[in-house]
């Protein structure tokens, strides 16, 4: 199950004074894009529901300045909630390589939170909907669309490393949908130049 979009809407409402930051425009702008490749799939994936997922994934960030753990509180807020679609990809955003391994950033969680996510990432198969939210994540700005081989380079500035192969996967999601939207160039189907969140 997932939210409407009103429902999605007040959701980020409610939980940015909690924790003010740019992470309710980078929410914004990664599900304008999901929805934007939502409609240029020919079908293959709901507008509604791709809005929602991106606009909810970071909802974790309610809860406070944390860096892996909001993808636990993330996914027991929206599982809380009865939301297990959005619960999903609130675990499964962060990981394009669906392991915990190569996690670049501040490992914050418990023993217990990280055998939840290693636990739940084992469990699952990644559908179009976790792959589109990985990309949109890579593509949200808090300002509006990034370039991702730029972000990825302002990830690794920030952090020390990025790994090469989710560099490639983050390459290879891009490829997915451009093919999916009938070649169309994944910048131009998201606005990247007009967008503003």
């Amino acid at each position: 199950m997932f939210p409407t979009r009103e429902e999605a809407k007040a959701l980020l409402a409610e939980a940015l004074p909690h924790n003010p930051g740019p992470w309710g425009n980078h929410s914004r702008t990664a599900a304008h894009c999901a929805e934007c490749i939502a409609k240029a799939s020919g079908g293959a994936l709901d507008p509604e529901k791709a809005y929602a997922l991106g606009l909810l994934h970071d909802i974790g960030r309610r809860y406070g300045k944390r860096h892996l753990g909001h993808v636990v509180d993330g996914y027991t807020y929206m599982m809380q909630l009865g939301y297990d679609e959005v619960a999903r990809v609130c675990l499964s955003h962060s990981f394009n390589d669906q392991s915990l391994a190569d996690y670049v950033g501040n490992r914050d969680t418990t023993p217990e939170e990280t055998t939840l996510i290693e636990t739940g990432l084992a469990a699952m198969v990644y559908d179009d909907y976790d792959r589109l939210i990985q990309l949109c994540d890579s593509l949200a700005g808090a300002e509006g669309v990034l370039d991702i081989e730029e972000r990825m380079l302002d990830v690794k500035r920030r952090y020390g490393a990025y790994p090469q192969h989710k560099w490639d996967i983050n390459l290879a999601l891009k490829a997915h949908f451009e093919a999916l939207c009938g070649g169309r160039n994944i910048y131009e189907v998201v606005e990247k130049e007009s967008y503003r969140p």
